[in-house]
């Protein structure tokens, strides 16, 4: 049972494996570059799962001390994944104990695979979600731990490198455009975004930009799924 799984599993997440592994070696690149063994990224990438948060990680271990800003950008950063796990709450029911590392283990790939895949029906579900899981975990530690361990050996220009983190935004952002129907959630981003830059400037409209989206989100979360908004 668990070996079909887990074949049924794999071949879902070759695309995600070439982009974890490039984009895990430039965060285990950059955390060394920027005075880090290659045990952080590991340890982190373990603990953490979290490639965005991973590379602001970085900025903040070097920052002066400041628990409470750390704790409301960490969740302003991953907020989405309210979202994710309500979308998922159905069809976590009687996992047992795989339910708790699913929780734990979900990012923006392995949710997409879990919600829209066509699980045959001689594979048990929950299985095929954990082996999806575990697999994306296993490529984002690998791919970072090796670029920890590499970036001591080669020497080159690393200016620009923490761009990635920027790339890796946008790619999210226009898969999920993609796969809308109807742009209003994106709309909503996107104006909520460009508003609190007008207001709060560069360095600081990030949080409330992240509050602004959740907020809004929460409130016309009927309406918007009516109208056949989200995914």
């Amino acid at each position: 049972m668990r070996l079909r799984a887990f074949r049924a599993a794999f071949p879902h997440t070759i695309p995600i494996f070439a982009g974890f592994w490039f984009l895990g070696m430039a965060y285990g690149i950059y955390m060394n570059v920027s005075g880090f063994s290659f045990v952080y990224p590991m340890v982190m990438s373990i603990l953490i799962f979290g490639g965005s948060l991973e590379f602001v990680a970085v900025s903040m271990l070097t920052a002066p001390f400041a628990p409470l800003q750390t704790l409301i950008m960490t969740l302003m950063i991953q907020a989405r994944h309210l979202f994710y796990g309500i979308s998922m709450l159905d069809k976590f029911k009687g996992m047992g104990w795989k339910k708790y590392y699913l929780i734990f283990g979900m990012c923006d790939e392995s949710f997409s695979i879990n919600y829209t895949a066509k699980i045959p029906q001689n594979v048990d579900r929950g299985w095929f979600m954990f082996f999806v899981t575990l697999l994306n975990q296993f490529y984002w530690v690998s791919g970072s731990t090796l670029g920890g361990l590499l970036g001591s050996l080669i020497h080159f220009d690393t200016e620009g490198l923490d761009f990635v983190m920027t790339a890796m935004f946008v790619v999210i952002f226009l898969e999920q455009l993609m796969k809308e129907k109807k742009h209003y959630t994106a709309l909503v981003g996107t104006a909520a975004a460009l508003i609190c830059r007008l207001c709060f400037g560069a360095d600081s409209f990030m949080v409330p930009t992240m509050l602004c989206i959740l907020a809004l989100l929460t409130v016309f979360r009927k309406p918007i799924e009516k109208a056949g908004g989200f995914v």
